[in-house]
């Protein structure tokens, strides 16, 4: 998951990228950093620390972080640990100066690069597998830095998307499968900006240019202040991840050209149309937030009227990505209450954008059966989650997966619900469009990068 955001050419780069991380700060909790610098600046300053975005940035560290240019990073731990030692920017020293490097994505060949470079004598310093890059760029014999980069890329395989900071350039790399989101827009105070998602474009007051294509490394300079553009690889299929539209992404971002908020209602949508058992319901409600637009649409494409039955506390974080089964358990009493005038005595068709372990699903039910609800017909905006994904997604092994170990009808009857249905990989894919094969590795199996 994670966010990730670059700035270039503009005197207010760090506290812009804090903006930017602020606005994605839905794509991780567990820590956040900034390296900023420019062509003027003698080096890299980075501040990074655990924690949310506006704790961690105050004046007195934008008063060390100076330049035109920085890259900045929210954590969301697939691999690593959630110390303050796995959060990034992950700076360094080499042969060549000073880098800094930020990634969204997950390695799916981390642990075998990482071996071979521990045999070949370095140092590890994190968990996380974004190291890897560091120590082959530092390892390349090559003599410029983009050469150096480009070589190091080869020897990954995964999902991933890199921002690396020299002194005087900014290099972004989206990976050749696009599996992750990466969008370019134009400040209009100066400057660029390359971030996880458009919805932070608003914000810091940037148009939107265009998407990273995949396999694509722009390199800012002065040289290129608009961005030199290097094809590293366009043989591969293009996969862009059908999660981010799920769950992931805010709904205002658009993600490769296709709108967040109307996939999902294109989801609620076609969720309703192969649903015949309950149109007798009282009431639609959606689980919030990444509920609602899909609960919106099968209430318009079901005609059973739409009401906001629970209400979310939004000074509590996402559930699903918290590291622990615990802190999930904790979050999901502390940000969701029922509305009980509402829904007392009354049939609900709850939505919710997926269910992954099962252990929210199975609170929210007793949650709404406690505060009177007659009846609890569970409607699942996604396909079943029957594989784990490597690919940026914190689902690492089958057994975590209640639909990979379950039959719907056991799952059914461990949430507790009266009726449970679930949106069909065929139908998902007529959400999205047919235009691109999207992945959907998580439903389907299908591990394209092995």
């Amino acid at each position: 998951m994670c966010a990730i955001v670059g700035i270039y050419g503009n005197d207010d780069a760090a506290k812009l990228a804090s903006a930017a991380l602020f606005a994605m700060q839905h794509r991780g909790h567990e820590a956040t950093g900034i390296s900023a610098g420019g062509s003027d600046s003698k080096k890299i300053v980075t501040v990074k620390n655990r924690g949310f975005v506006r704790d961690v940035f105050s004046e007195s560290a934008f008063k060390l972080l100076q330049g035109n240019m920085a890259i900045g990073h929210n954590r969301y731990s697939t691999a690593g640990s959630d110390s303050v030692f796995d959060a990034q920017p992950i700076q360094a020293k080499y042969k060549l100066g000073e880098i800094s490097v930020v990634h969204n994505g997950n390695l799916v060949n981390k642990n075998e690069v990482r071996q071979r470079l521990i045999d070949e004598g370095s140092i590890f310093q994190t968990g996380m597998d974004t190291e890897n890059l560091i120590h082959l760029i530092a390892k390349s014999s090559q003599d410029k830095l983009r050469d150096r980069i480009t070589k190091s890329l080869t020897k990954l395989k995964g999902a991933y998307n890199f921002m690396i900071q020299s002194r005087s350039k900014l290099f972004v790399i989206r990976d050749p499968h696009g599996i992750r989101p990466l969008s370019i827009g134009k400040l209009r105070s100066g400057g660029y900006i390359v971030a996880s998602e458009t919805c932070c474009f608003d914000l810091v007051d940037a148009e939107f240019v265009r998407d990273v294509k995949p396999g694509e490394m722009l390199i800012f300079s002065e040289e290129f202040p608009d961005a030199e553009s290097i094809m590293l690889d366009d043989t591969k299929e293009f996969r862009p991840c059908a999660f981010e539209y799920i769950y992931f992404a805010r709904p205002d971002s658009d993600i490769d050209g296709k709108n967040v908020y109307a996939a999902r209602e294109e989801m609620g949508k076609a969720l309703a149309l192969n649903d015949k058992d309950i149109i007798d319901a009282d009431m639609v409600i959606p689980v919030p937030d990444s509920g609602v637009p899909a609960a919106l649409g099968y209430a318009k494409a079901s005609g059973i009227p739409f009401e906001l039955g629970i209400i979310r506390n939004h000074y509590v974080g996402r559930t699903f990505i918290e590291p622990t089964q615990a802190m999930r358990n904790m979050k999901v009493k502390m940000k969701l209450s029922p509305m009980k005038s509402l829904i007392e005595g009354k049939k609900l068709v709850v939505i919710d954008d997926s269910i992954v372990r099962g252990t929210t699903s199975k609170r929210i039910v007793k949650m709404l059966k406690d505060a009177g609800a007659a009846e609890v017909h569970f409607r699942v905006a996604s396909p079943k989650i029957e594989y784990p994904c490597y690919y940026g997604i914190d689902t690492p092994t089958k057994e975590e997966l209640i639909n990979a170990m379950n039959t719907q009808e056991e799952v059914q009857e461990y949430i507790e619900a009266d009726s449970l249905e679930y949106l069909s990989i065929d139908d998902l894919k007529g959400a999205l469009g047919r235009d691109r094969n999207y992945s959907m590795v998580s439903f389907d199996g299908d591990y394209f990068v092995e």
